[in-house]
């Protein structure tokens, strides 16, 4: 199968749009229908609907969509270990960052990557550490520095890099900030902003009070723990939070409660990686013993 049809097919069903995939593609709209065509008369089969200028796969396609990102990503691969082979460091590495370590602790470390390494081209997302573990499953990011999973994840090779201690804190005038020693039973009495369950933050969290049978008033909660930080300075709620967002908040020391998450890499358990991938992570590693 052509590549550049296969291109055009994954464009048309991520954007439900022949003119807005022509637009990612720097392509003409004729063209997508172009390529479709000669797809849809390769597979034999209708691939898209077009009802009321709404277009959607046909079974045929939902079908193909899958097969087609890996035979263009297996493409990509064997594209990327050709060029490996001379040793060079170059071509397209994709990462996936969390936010938090986006903001914090990467950009120095991406900076000195792209200096030593010119000719790789950085494609970055950033997203929530939970959503690049799928991304890293389906091959779309090779390597993705997170907040790592509190259990093992088939097919994914995890690495910490670093230890992130939590925090309770509080904003300065906050009533929780008066006591001398506060303890866990004492923060239940008030309102409390908290990253969703859904990520591992939260749930590091929840866990502590779970297993204390310790109940929280039914948290605010946001997955930005930038946001949360903000709140909780101007009196909405108490959190935990890591240190590098203390900044002005009044930190409470609550008593024989040390918890922590960690940060680190993944990558695919099977899958070889660049020498670009190879290189960024030999100098994440490095940087544990400088962050």
């Amino acid at each position: 199968m052509d590549k550049h049809n296969l291109n055009a097919f994954i464009a048309v069903s991520e954007t439900k749009s022949f003119s807005n995939a022509a637009e990612i593609l720097h392509v003409t709209q004729s063209t997508i229908s172009k390529r479709i065509a000669l797809l849809e008369e390769t597979m034999g089969q209708k691939l898209f609907d077009r009802i009321a200028r709404q277009v959607s796969l046909t079974p045929a396609g939902a079908e193909l969509l899958p097969r087609a990102e890996r035979i263009l990503q297996e493409y990509k691969d064997a594209i990327q270990a050709i060029n490996d082979l001379s040793g060079n460091t170059s071509g397209t590495l994709r990462l996936a960052i969390s936010h938090h370590l986006g903001l914090h602790r990467l950009p120095p470390l991406l900076k000195k990557y792209v200096q030593a390494h010119p000719d790789v081209v950085l494609d970055i997302e950033f997203m929530d550490s939970e959503k690049a573990y799928e991304q890293v499953l389906l091959g779309q990011s090779e390597v993705a520095v997170i907040t790592l999973a509190l259990e093992k994840r088939h097919n994914i090779v995890g690495k910490k890099i670093w230890d992130d201690r939590l925090r309770f804190v509080c904003a300065q005038d906050h009533p929780l900030s008066q006591l001398i020693t506060p303890e866990l039973i004492h923060l239940a009495d008030y309102p409390v902003i908290l990253p969703g369950l859904n990520t591992y933050t939260g749930r590091i969290v929840q866990n502590l009070f779970q297993e204390k049978d310790i109940r929280l008033k039914s948290p605010m909660s946001t997955n930005y723990l930038e946001t949360i930080s903000t709140m909780v300075e101007v009196g909405l709620g108490w959190s935990v939070l890591p240190e590098t967002l203390v900044r002005d908040l009044h930190v409470m020391p609550i008593q024989n409660c040390h918890i922590q998450r960690e940060l680190g890499y993944i990558h695919h358990k099977k899958r070889t990686l660049s020498n670009s991938a190879q290189a960024f992570i030999s100098l994440i590693a490095k940087s544990s013993t400088i962050l």
